[in-house]
Parts: structure tokens; sequence; C-alpha cells
């Protein structure tokens, strides 16, 4: 069984995309390429950062994780990336 993995992405123009994968390296060439495989959100916004990534093992805890965090205000996505929080700090305030 493969562990799962969350990751955000920093656009050209300062947005953040968040996403899960079993494979970050290749899933973030994928968005680089801007062909097929790359998220809908991400075309035309290149060039990409990938600015954080973090193991969370199970599918769905990382499904439910990225959810919470494409849920969150930019200061608290931005704190997270900043490391001046965690993701257990985030959810701990909830």
């Amino acid at each position: 069984m493969k562990d799962w993995h969350l990751y955000i992405i920093r656009c050209h123009d300062g947005s953040l995309y968040t996403g899960v994968t079993i494979d970050v390296e290749r899933r973030f060439r994928e968005h680089q390429a801007q062909g097929r495989k790359c998220a809908k959100y991400l075309k035309g916004k290149a060039p990409l950062a990938l600015v954080f990534q973090i193991c969370i093992g199970e599918k769905r805890k990382a499904y439910q994780l990225e959810w919470h965090i494409k849920q969150l205000p930019r200061p608290k996505k931005e704190a997270l990336l900043q490391g001046k929080i965690t993701l257990g700090t985030l959810f701990e305030q909830k």
C-alpha cells in the first residue's frame, strides 16, 4: 500500500492550489507540463512552485485534509507555509 501525500503549489499570480497524490514529484511535473494531466485550475498559471508537501498515509485522510485546507482562509494557509502554525494546531482550533 502506498502512502498518500498532500501538497500545495503557488502559482505565478500568487494563488495557491492544494492537491493529493501518491507521487508528489510526478504530479508536480504533470502540472508544470500544462498538458492534459494538469489540473484545470493550474492551466495558464505557470510558472508554478511546489511550496508544501507532507505524507498523510491513508487515502481517505489525505482527501479529508485536502478539503479542510481548501476551506481555510488565505492568512491561515500562508501561516502554514511559513511554518508559523502546523496542521495539528490548525485543526485543534476548530
